[in-house]
């Protein structure tokens, strides 16, 4: 395949990539930023516990686990379990991909599943079958278009890394938009038809994605598979060691960063005062636009940190990728302990939405050390023929993070925000250290995967 590089010095291809993961976080993050309100404001309410299939099920299971559950605490319950589904089902899409379908077709059903289930949350009825084909749908996606981005450079291209911030960038323009649109439309109009805006942005990245595909990478003919030889077997095993040693981490930096969605959003809602001055004129920030300050500050803060990093780069001491994902870990605590501090100084009133602005700030950077990092890490060691299996496995640490994002978040109600602010903080802390701890066997991992590849 021709791959010609007119997209910011790179493959023609990554411009479809970046516009199809745009889109479709449009979708993901727009829907996002209206959920945990939809369900404690409106669907959780008990004049309205009979209107979605099985909900009143699924709040008798998670009783007999929990205990009794007040409609936030359940409302964080069904986020935790929702957009921990979201990162477990890549297990199951790139399985699939690497199997049977191949990445393309994979990621062509997952993404039209993901358009129906936006467009069904419409329904109250069909509320939890709508979040089940979400989550499915990013299951077949997600994976696959991440592997797609490394596959449009040979192993000893130096772009790679540079591709992946570029395509996270993508990423959060499409999450910047969400709220201000879907979370515009939702708070103002109708829930509903904020959802329905979200299906309207899933419907247009799939159509990008196919009319993209001409300049995508070739696909191996899939046909009888070969028995994996010893080599490879190897060099699975060594792969799955590098992702097992940063499985914990991973998951408390998400259960820590995925607050941001559910227990943040109902700081902003609850406790944050909103009012800004607009040249004489008091205005109120809406609450889901806070939603919009992670992505407005990846695309703000790239490029100077990129560039930040070459410099050091050519000085000699840019940080390895293991230490910017212990960087990142840190900064989540540090957070955390902004948002202590807010909760400390309110007193029990209204904070100024600025210890917000702070927040963000601190946890995007910290994001930026820590997320686009592992994915190029996840590219980079998984062998061919099991990458989009090995992509699954490594969101499944991002399951795992969100499955203890819900369950924290359902404390909210219950404990001082001071003190759950500051256990947040110390899921960062507790991540760097076990980073730190193993730093020394990835190193000599990921130098041995370097000399067999030869990269």
């Amino acid at each position: 395949m021709q791959r010609s590089d007119d997209f910011l010095g790179h493959p023609r291809g990554l411009g479809f990539l970046f516009a199809s993961e745009m889109w479709e976080r449009f979708s993901y993050y727009g829907m996002r930023a209206l959920l945990v309100l939809y369900m404690v404001d409106y669907l959780l309410t008990p004049e309205r516990m009979d209107a979605a299939l099985g909900l009143n099920a699924l709040k008798r299971g998670l009783e007999t686990i929990f205990g009794p559950l007040g409609p936030q605490p359940f409302a964080s319950q069904i986020y935790g379990l929702y957009t921990g589904l979201v990162y477990l089902a890549p297990i199951l899409g790139g399985a699939i991909a690497d199997r049977w379908l191949g990445r393309a077709r994979t990621i062509v059903i997952g993404a039209a599943l993901m358009a129906v289930g936006h467009f069904m949350m419409a329904y109250d009825r069909l509320f939890l079958i709508a979040l089940l084909c979400i989550a499915l749908g990013c299951g077949g996606f997600k994976p696959n278009i991440s592997v797609q981005v490394g596959e449009l450079y040979t192993r000893a291209d130096a772009r790679r890394d540079r591709a992946y911030s570029i395509f996270y960038v993508g990423i959060n323009i499409g999450a910047f938009f969400a709220p201000l649109v879907c979370g515009t439309v939702g708070e103002t109009i109708g829930w509903h038809y904020g959802f329905a805006c979200a299906g309207v942005g899933m419907a247009i990245g799939l159509a990008t994605y196919v009319i993209g595909l001409p300049s995508l990478p070739l696909e191996p003919m899939r046909g009888v598979r070969r028995a994996p030889t010893a080599q490879a077997r190897a060099q699975f095993r060594r792969s799955l060691i590098i992702l097992m040693l940063l499985f914990a981490p991973s998951a408390l930096f998400w259960a820590a960063f995925e607050q941001q969605g559910n227990t943040i959003a109902l700081w902003a809602a609850q406790s944050t005062d909103r009012g800004v001055d607009v040249f004489g004129w008091r205005a109120e920030i809406p609450v889901t636009w806070f939603q919009a300050f992670n992505p407005l500050m990846i695309f703000l803060f790239t490029p100077p940190l990129v560039s930040f990093w070459s410099r050091l780069s050519r000085a000699g001491r840019e940080p390895s990728t293991i230490g910017k994902m212990s960087l990142g870990c840190l900064g989540v605590a540090v957070s955390y302990g902004v948002m202590a501090l807010a909760a400390w100084t309110s007193d029990g009133g209204k904070a100024s939405w600025l210890w917000l602005l702070a927040f963000f700030c601190v946890i995007t950077v910290s994001e930026l050390h820590f997320s686009p990092i592992a994915l190029s890490l996840v590219s980079h060691v998984a062998p061919e023929g099991s990458r989009s299996a090995l992509m699954g496995v490594w969101f499944t640490s991002m399951f795992l993070g969100n499955l203890l994002a819900g369950w924290l978040g359902s404390l909210w109600s219950s404990v001082p925000s001071v003190y759950f602010f500051l256990l947040m903080g110390a899921l960062g802390v507790v991540g760097a250290l076990i980073v730190e701890a193993a730093r020394r066997p990835l190193g000599g991992l990921l130098s041995s995967r370097v000399r067999r590849r030869g990269d």
